[in-house]
């Protein structure tokens, strides 16, 4: 399975958003992570689609919305319009996920589903077939900068046996606290997607891209 590196631009200086998100680019990051937060679901406010309509233009990057707002289904759309390529909500966050699912996929993008630390990921096994990718939350979301949270491991782990066990090859996603020091565990744990913020945008960009994508050559 492919690994992939997704760098979150909520970490990033958006007086050189631009010029930042090019670097990861040119040192090999396939995803660009883009974090919408309502207020609501979690504390923050961050961005939205204009931003996204922006970015669109700018890189050949797969954009990877990750969606925590409340009621998501409301906003799918919208999303797709603006250019996502990837749209994941939380369990907790939709009145009806199989719902949401289907709308992103009526959307002609692939669809996500995420949970937050305190909820169980067998809660996920009702959406096994129509999720595209599962989203592991590594700390509790809405701020960045955290530090991941060690118990994320087997949450990975078992997630990654309800996959293979039903013969299904798809994507686990990880987002909160991944770093240089333990993102290979994180991939050794079943993870092939890598959400990091900090990480990648804090100091030089371009060499903290280059160092992830070789750690994830060396676990495929």
């Amino acid at each position: 399975m492919k690994n992939i590196l997704a760098p979150s631009i909520l970490s990033a200086d958006f007086k050189a958003l631009g010029d930042q998100i090019k670097k990861t680019e040119e040192a090999g990051a396939q995803y660009i992570h883009f974090d919408v937060m309502d207020g609501m679901f979690v504390p923050s406010i961050s961005f939205g689609m204009p931003v996204l309509s922006s970015i669109k233009g700018l890189t050949d990057q797969t954009l990877d919305v990750h969606l925590m707002v409340t009621e998501p289904v409301r906003y799918v759309r919208g999303f797709a319009k603006c250019g996502a390529d990837i749209i994941t909500v939380h369990l907790e966050a939709c009145r009806d996920p199989g719902q949401t699912l289907r709308e992103i996929h009526d959307c002609g993008v692939r669809a996500g589903i995420s949970v937050k630390p305190g909820t169980p990921v067998e809660n996920l096994i009702p959406y096994l077939d129509e999720a595209d990718m599962f989203l592991i939350m590594s700390v509790e979301p809405g701020f960045g900068g955290q530090e991941f949270i060690p118990e994320s491991f087997k949450r990975i782990s078992v997630l990654r046996a309800m996959l293979d066990g039903r013969g299904m090859d798809k994507d686990i996603e990880v987002d909160g606290g991944i770093y240089h020091s333990n993102v290979a565990d994180v991939l050794k744990a079943g993870a092939n997607v890598i959400v990091s913020g900090s990480g990648v945008y804090k100091g030089n960009i371009f060499d903290n891209t280059e160092k992830f994508m070789e750690i994830l050559r060396d676990y495929e």
